[in-house]
C-alpha cells in the first residue's frame, strides 16, 4: 500500500517514519527545498510531556482580557472580517468550560506520555543526535498565587503518569544556577525530570534523512495547489514544481500533515477542519557565557516563554498571535523576548546576532490534534498539533500508523478521527 504524506514538518516527517517502518511504501511532498523549513524551524526545543493543560483552560478568558491593547501581550487577538477567525474563538471560549479542559488535559497527556516512549524509542534505535538534553523542564512562577495552583498540579500529572515536584525559589536555583540573577523575583517552580529539549528542526531533517535511506521518497519544491476526487474518493494530488510546471501524484491513501494550511486544501471537499493559524515568535542567540545561559529548559508560565540550549545557542520563544496567516515579524513582539533574556540572563548570550523567527501553529480550539480517518476514503490526518507539535510528533505518527493499519492505538480516553465527524 501507498501512502502520500502531504507536508514535511515534524508531523509529517514523523509520520513517513514510523509508516514505512511499518512496510507501507511511502511518499512524501512538500513545497519547501528540504524538510522542517516552516513551522518546524525554530520552535521553542521542548518536549513538553509535562505541560498537557491546553490554552483553552477556565482562566484564560480572563487572562486574555487583561492583555488586551498590549502589542506585546503574551496572548494577542487581531480582530478579522474573517468568520473563520471568529468561530474559532468562539469554540476556544467554549473549549475553557471546566469539564471541556478536564476532558481535553486527559487526552493531550495521555498522547504526549505515549510520544514520550515512542521518541525515546526512536533514538536507542537510531542514534539521532539533534543538540538534545535530557535534563527536565523547569517552569518557572513568579507570584505566589501562580505557585501555589502548581503545587496542585503535581497530583493532577501523577495521575497521567507523568512525575513533577514542586520546588521553592533555593531549589529553582539549585538546579539551574543561571536563574541567581532572578532569585528574588521568583516564587517558586515545578520541575519535570522526564521532559526533554533539542533542535526541532534538525531532528526532522535528520530523521527525513534516515527515512530517505530507508526508501521513502521525498518531492521537494513541488506544491500541493488541490486534491482531485472521482466518485467520492481521492484520486490524486495535484501539484506543481519549482518550474511550474502542473502534475499529479498519485497513491493508495492520503495524509494531510499541512498544520495551517490543510484547512483550505480539504474545504472544496465538504471537510471542515477546527485549525486556525496561532503566531509564535523566537530568537536564537549564540551563546558567550556559558555558566550565565541555562542548560534546563526553562518554561516562565506567566509570560508564555520558552527557552532552551542548544548547543553553543539559546533558542528564545513564545506569545500566540491570532492574526491570520500573517508571517511578518512584529519587531515590539519580538524585543518583548529579547527583553526577558536580558532581564533573566543579562550577559548570557550575544543578542545583536540574535536570529529573529515566526511560524504559524495549527492550533484547534481545545489543542487536541486532529489523528485518524476523515470522511472522503482514503483521506487521513496528522495535523492540528497547535503548541505541542514535536512533543506530540512521534506518539501522533505511530498512533496514525496504527490506525491505518486497523489496530487501535494505545492510548486512552483521545478522540481519535473514525470518519463519522
Amino acid at each position: 500500500m501507498h501512502v502520500l504524506v502531504l507536508g514535511a514538518g515534524v508531523t509529517g516527517v514523523t509520520t513517513a517514519w514510523y509508516l514505512a517502518r511499518a512496510g507501507f511504501e511511502v511518499s512524501v511532498v512538500d513545497r519547501e527545498p528540504q524538510a522542517a523549513l516552516e513551522t518546524s524551524r525554530a520552535n521553542g526545543g521542548q518536549i513538553s510531556i509535562s505541560h498537557p493543560e491546553p490554552w483553552a483552560n477556565p482562566g484564560a478568558p480572563l487572562t486574555a482580557l487583561r492583555w488586551l491593547g498590549r502589542e506585546d501581550a503574551p496572548l494577542l487577538f487581531r480582530p478579522h472580517a474573517d468568520s473563520a477567525q471568529w468561530r474559532w474563538a468562539l469554540a476556544f471560549l467554549r473549549e475553557c468550560l471546566p469539564g471541556r479542559t478536564r476532558r481535553n488535559t486527559a487526552a493531550i497527556a495521555n498522547l504526549a506520555v505515549h510520544s514520550g516512549q515512542k521518541l525515546r524509542a526512536l533514538r536507542a534505535e537510531t542514534g539521532l543526535a539533534y543538540d538534545h538534553l535530557e535534563r527536565g523542564i523547569l517552569h518557572l512562577f513568579f507570584t505566589p498565587e501562580e505557585f501555589a495552583h502548581a503545587r496542585g498540579r503535581v497530583a493532577e500529572l501523577a495521575a497521567y503518569g507523568i512525575v513533577a515536584r514542586a520546588c521553592e525559589a533555593d531549589e529553582c536555583v539549585a538546579l539551574e544556577p543561571a536563574l541567581a540573577s532572578a532569585r528574588t523575583q521568583l516564587a517558586g517552580g515545578l520541575y519535570a525530570p522526564g521532559d526533554e529539549s533539542g533542535d526541532a528542526c534538525r531532528f526532522t531533517q535528520e530523521l527525513a534523512r534516515l527515512a530517505a535511506d530507508a526508501g521513502v521518497r521525498f518531492h521537494y519544491d513541488t506544491t500541493i495547489t488541490g486534491l482531485s476526487c472521482t466518485r467520492g474518493r481521492i484520486d490524486a494530488v495535484e501539484v506543481r514544481d519549482a518550474q511550474g510546471r502542473a502534475g499529479a501524484l498519485t497513491a493508495d491513501a492520503y495524509v494531510v500533515c499541512l498544520g495551517s494550511y490543510g484547512r483550505a486544501l480539504v474545504a472544496p471537499l465538504g471537510e471542515k477542519l477546527p485549525i486556525y493559524p496561532v503566531k509564535g515568535y523566537s530568537i536564537t542567540a549564540p551563546v558567550i557565557d556559558p555558566a550565565r545561559a541555562p542548560s534546563v529548559s526553562l518554561t516562565d508560565e506567566s509570560r508564555r516563554i520558552v527557552c532552551s540550549r542548544l548547543g553553543d545557542r539559546l533558542r528564545v520563544a513564545g506569545t500566540a498571535e491570532l492574526n491570520g496567516f500573517d508571517t511578518n515579524i512584529n519587531a515590539a513582539r519580538c524585543q518583548a523576548i529579547l527583553d526577558w533574556v536580558e532581564a533573566r540572563f543579562p550577559g548570557a548570550v550575544d543578542l545583536t546576532r540574535a536570529e529573529r523567527w515566526t511560524g504559524l501553529r495549527p492550533a484547534t480550539p481545545g489543542n487536541i490534534p486532529l489523528i485518524g480517518r476523515s470522511r472522503i476514503p482514503g483521506l487521513w490526518y496528522n495535523t492540528g498539533h497547535g503548541t505541542l507539535g514535536w512533543t506530540l510528533a512521534c506518539g501522533s505518527a505511530s498512533a496514525l500508523t496504527d490506525l491505518i493499519s486497523g489496530r487501535r492505538p494505545p492510548v486512552e480516553h483521545f478522540p481519535f478521527l473514525d470518519g463519522q465527524r
